[in-house]
């Protein structure tokens, strides 16, 4: 399939793998000895927006945590490698690395079909398989009158590999706001209160489930662990579920909105004050960002109509015609000039969609208006960081990196260069605080963006900036890097801190993604903390001195 396939096929955009029944005679062949109840077969892999393929791996899909264990210990002995699949719902070559040949040692083990499980532990905790969804997790809680305070917006994540990258939605606590008993402001990895992975035991001479307590100094590392374990359960804290108003707006200008911190006007931080949860999608070569503002709504504000599902957005969900002919021009016949053409027409279908389908003012309980991306989107790719700072500096950081960005927009333009034609997006939240877990002795995940900084423990806010372009657009990643190298320097630790987005694109050259040797082997780790590092890195050598859970890539990043 092609390039344009894929990016608006609609059966292109299941989040389903390819799977192919195994010839048994080729499996026992290939793969001997291979624990005969659980069955095996040929999968594709394919990443969120088909950039890292691999097809005719082996595959399985255990039903249930003992036979992981089984497979993994198959694999150490037959030097193979595991690698955990849920939907694939990301950028980065933290699962399967781009040029992974069909003859790989590689197996991959799908979570989703089995690992499953769902069941309240106390009136406070769920215990949940890392296979389900997002969706039917929130679904599950909401069943229960539980939820949380945010979620990233696709549903169709698995909780595993959300843990795995400290996946986040967008909240901090609005003025006079408390925290609710059970939530964080933080990354979803903030709510784990004890794990079950698949570690490496000495004593045995093979891998073993092994549960880990939050306050347990392993657990740290596993909290956000980058594929380099297998988690297949997790009890995680929740609390009483609210019910949430979203308001869109598209009348205030990008200049208003992110204007440099004391301006007048609407902006950024103001709304932010007001609700704590904000999130701005700012469509390339436009000045009016689709600004979505969540507040707390105990009862349905008069102006709002209620929700009793997610995804309130099918004009975001759906490729709309125009938008579709103008992806195709541009990446079927280079038409990359098209840039702030799309750019427009995504806006305008976003501001005619919000009043047609009246969802400009929604109201429901928190899943309905926290899960509103389906599969069925245009696959993009995009670039991730959070930037640490104080709420007090939250104004500077967007106005900032807003500046710095329309200004390289232009400079590109000006030479007949069009290298970003998707959107700007911007997200806040709060830190992951141990505290919030109300475990003593509970652990900050190690290798989260959002762990509370060693050096500046009053920061307690982080902003999260993407930057959106259609695979394969000319000069995306030589701009890419530009604005990647403006973060590092701007934020270096003074009155903010750049981190990268584990799931997204970071560590630019002018060629590609994942490649910057200095990013990758010294600006992660000292972003992160070096002793943290280290820390994690070791633990995480030590729970699977074999590298069964890894990749090349990891094998570079973590060693």
């Amino acid at each position: 399939m092609g390039r344009r396939g894929f990016l608006l096929g609609a059966a292109a955009l299941a989040a389903v793998p390819v799977l192919i029944a195994a010839d048994p005679a080729v499996a026992a062949q290939e793969l001997p000895d291979f624990p005969a109840d659980v069955a095996l077969y040929r999968s594709a892999y394919r990443n969120w927006v088909g950039e890292i393929t691999a097809v005719g791996l082996w595959a399985c899909a255990p039903t249930g945590a003992d036979e992981v264990v089984e497979v993994v210990n198959w694999a150490c002995r037959h030097g193979w490698r595991v690698r955990a699949r849920g939907s694939a719902h990301g950028w980065s070559p933290l699962t399967i690395t781009e040029g992974t040949a069909s003859d790989a040692p590689v197996l991959l083990v799908d979570t989703a079909p089995h690992l499953t499980g769902l069941s309240l532990d106390s009136t406070a905790a769920v215990r949940a398989g890392t296979g389900v969804t997002l969706e039917a997790l929130l679904t599950y809680l909401e069943e229960h009158g539980l939820g949380v305070t945010a979620a990233p917006a696709p549903g169709d994540l698995t909780l595993g590999g959300a843990l795995a990258i400290d996946a986040h939605g967008t909240a901090v606590p609005a003025q006079g706001e408390e925290r609710l008993p059970g939530h964080t402001y933080g990354s979803l990895s903030n709510l784990v209160l004890s794990l079950t992975a698949v570690v490496w035991d000495e004593a045995s001479g093979a891998y073993v489930l092994r549960t880990f307590d939050r306050d347990e100094a392993d657990c740290a590392a596993l909290l956000t662990h980058l594929g380099r374990s297998l988690v297949t359960e997790v009890v995680l804290r929740v609390g009483s579920n609210v019910n949430l108003r979203c308001v869109s707006r598209t009348d205030i200008p990008a200049a208003e909105l992110f204007a440099a911190p004391g301006s007048e006007g609407r902006t950024l931080a103001g709304y932010l004050e007001q609700s704590g949860r904000v999130e701005a999608i700012w469509f390339a070569f436009t000045e009016y960002p689709w600004f979505k503002v969540w507040s707390v709504a105990p009862t349905r504000p008069l102006t709002s109509r209620q929700v009793t599902s997610p995804y309130n957005y099918p004009f975001s969900d759906n490729v709309p015609t125009v938008v579709a002919d103008l992806v195709g021009r541009m990446t079927s016949d280079a038409a990359w000039y098209l840039a702030p053409v799309l750019g427009n027409a995504q806006y305008d279908v976003a501001a005619l969609g919000l009043v047609t389908t009246l969802s400009a003012d929604i109201w429901g309980p928190s899943k309905n208006t926290l899960l509103y991306l389906r599969p069925t989107t245009l696959r993009i790719n995009a670039n991730g960081y959070a930037v640490l700072t104080g709420r007090a500096q939250v104004q500077r950081v967007v106005a900032e990196f807003t500046s710095f960005y329309r200004e390289r927009v232009a400079a590109y333009a000006a030479l007949g260069r069009f290298p970003v034609n998707g959107s700007v997006e911007i997200r806040v939240t709060g830190l992951d605080d141990p505290a919030d877990a109300e475990l003593d002795g509970a652990r900050a995940p190690l290798l989260s963006a959002l762990r509370p900084s060693d050096t500046h423990p009053e920061w307690d806010t982080a902003v999260w900036l993407d930057v959106l372009t259609l695979p394969g657009t000319p000069y995306a990643e030589a701009f890419l890097r530009e604005l990647e190298r403006f973060l590092l320097r701007t934020f270096d630790g003074e009155h903010a801190l750049t981190r990268v987005e584990w799931s997204k694109g970071w560590a630019y050259t002018d060629e590609a993604a994942w490649s910057d040797e200095e990013v990758l082997g010294t600006a992660i780790p000292v972003s992160l903390g070096e002793a943290a590092w280290g820390q994690a890195a070791g633990i995480l050598d030590r729970l699977d001195p074999h590298r069964v859970f890894g990749n090349g890539f990891l094998d570079r990043l973590l060693r």
